[in-house]
């Protein structure tokens, strides 16, 4: 009986493994590894997912998180890497978005080095510079994304662009050197449009997507 208990116990231990590499997918040695939390409890950068069992057996169908323009690039990403998955990657997007903001609000140039790529870094880090010899600094919330919308993609060789629209509200303050408020309000949240492009290389060993360009819608 004791042995009985023990190869129980044993394919319990198999099933939740296999479970989690399903969800955490194999590791690769190309992971970016987890930064160390500082005083201000800096987030982690964000894996936007790109691998399920379910995405593999079919082209992604029209739905209201999908313009119709972008389902032919949709589907060449899936066919690069078939177990891309819309779902989670606008999931991860919207987290992405979230992070990004906030870093650059804050002026984290390190966080925003793992999320976004050099060019874009670039303009962000002229920004937050700028922002500190003004002697400002932002006390900006997001406060909602109403909706993540993928608005076209495309694949050039292995390097997949997907474009994602975020309709969002943010209320935005700007305080000077003395923390005095010169500008926006935390109690009138503003609607925003972004149109954020995405891009990585299919089959890497890197399972990141990064921001490449802004824009407004």
């Amino acid at each position: 009986m004791l042995l009985f208990y023990v190869v129980l116990l044993a394919m319990v231990a198999l099933f939740l493994a296999l479970r989690l590499y399903s969800v955490l997918g194999k590791r690769t040695g190309h992971e970016q590894q987890p930064l160390a939390r500082s005083a201000d409890d800096r987030p982690l950068p964000v894996t936007l997912p790109r691998t399920t069992e379910a995405a593999q057996a079919s082209a992604p169908v029209a739905n209201r998180n999908i313009d119709p323009r972008a389902e032919q690039g949709l589907r060449a990403v899936i066919a690069g890497e078939a177990g891309f998955d819309v779902a989670q990657f606008l999931n991860g997007a919207q987290a992405a978005y979230r992070m990004t903001l906030e870093a650059f609000w804050k002026g984290d140039e390190d966080t925003l080095a793992d999320l976004v790529e050099r060019d874009v870094l670039a303009a962000f880090a002229e920004a937050i510079e700028q922002r500190r010899e003004a002697g400002h600094s932002l006390d900006n919330r997001l406060i909602r994304v109403d909706s993540a919308k993928i608005v076209d993609a495309q694949v050039e060789g292995r390097e997949a662009r997907i474009t994602v629209r975020f309709d969002a509200d943010i209320a935005a303050v700007t305080r000077d050197a003395d923390g005095h408020v010169i500008a926006g309000s935390l109690s009138d949240a503003v609607e925003t449009h972004d149109v954020w492009t995405f891009a990585r290389t299919l089959k890497s060993g890197d399972p990141n997507w990064k921001l490449v360009d802004t824009d407004e819608a």
